[in-house]
């Protein structure tokens, strides 16, 4: 166990499986009080045992951040219960892949629900504690398709891209009080999405691997040490960030080979 959060609690979303698995578990292992929260509760289950495996504090609570009211109320909750919040991440994510024409306006605004709106509750909730504190970091969690285009992912893109915008915004306000904002952008991570989708289309899948300068997949624990660093103290002058995290695909131009 190390020291780096010690005494500090963390709100994450999407907290199950993945990043925010991973992420929860990161955080705890320095010393928070992780709070996780995610839509499954067979899969929320399995991620708090593997925090308090390692010795972590932890709560999970059942919740889909699309039901903004109940999201802004658990990250109040959270705040009384242990008189502060020092760091929030908005990681839960929808996703429908399908072209523009397939898309349906029901499919676009689900993806901005949770990928944009959600996080505009989030973080306008978390802010109003930390301001109060005159402490406190967020990290939302975009994607490289929100710096990137990539056929059949409209609706996911563009709240990805929004994300990243309103985070800038949010940073600069944030900014005179102490707050701190920021956003990463994770590439091609090896979470079960990933893993699933690989063996659904391995020849896609194998072709996206290839085309990452790195040559591979990052795994979530390197997503989760991005994350530690942009709320921990380690990061106290860095704020209005998108950091990517994709093995240097964001940067690579687009040669055909």
């Amino acid at each position: 166990m190390g020291d780096r959060m010690k005494g500090k609690v963390a709100f994450i979303t999407g907290g199950s499986d993945g990043i925010g698995r991973a992420t929860g578990i990161r955080l705890a292992e320095e010393g928070a009080h992780v709070i996780i929260c995610a839509r499954r509760p067979e899969n929320l289950a399995d991620a708090e045992a593997a925090i308090k495996a390692v010795g972590g504090s932890v709560e999970a609570l059942q919740l889909d951040v699309g039901d903004t009211d109940a999201y802004a109320k658990a990250i109040n909750d959270a705040a009384k219960r242990h008189g502060r919040l020092d760091a929030l991440v908005n990681n839960a994510m929808s996703v429908h892949y399908s072209s523009i024409l397939d898309t349906s306006l029901e499919d676009w605004r689900a993806d901005f629900l949770v990928n944009a709106d959600a996080v505009f509750v989030g973080t306008k909730t978390a802010l109003k504690i930390m301001y109060g504190q005159r402490s406190g970091s967020i990290v939302n969690i975009s994607s490289t398709n929100g710096l990137l285009a990539m056929i059949g992912m409209s609706s996911y893109s563009a709240s990805k891209a929004a994300l990243i915008q309103f985070s800038a915004v949010a940073a600069m306000e944030a900014a005179e009080h102490n707050v701190r904002v920021n956003v990463i952008a994770p590439g091609q991570i090896l979470t079960p999405a990933v893993e699933n989708f690989a063996k659904y289309d391995p020849d896609r899948a194998s072709k996206a691997t290839a085309a990452i300068p790195m040559k591979r997949g990052g795994q979530p624990k390197e997503l989760a040490d991005a994350v530690l660093f942009l709320v921990s103290d380690e990061s106290t002058f860095v704020t209005g960030v998108c950091l990517p995290v994709d093995g240097g695909k964001s940067v690579q131009m687009n040669i055909p080979s």
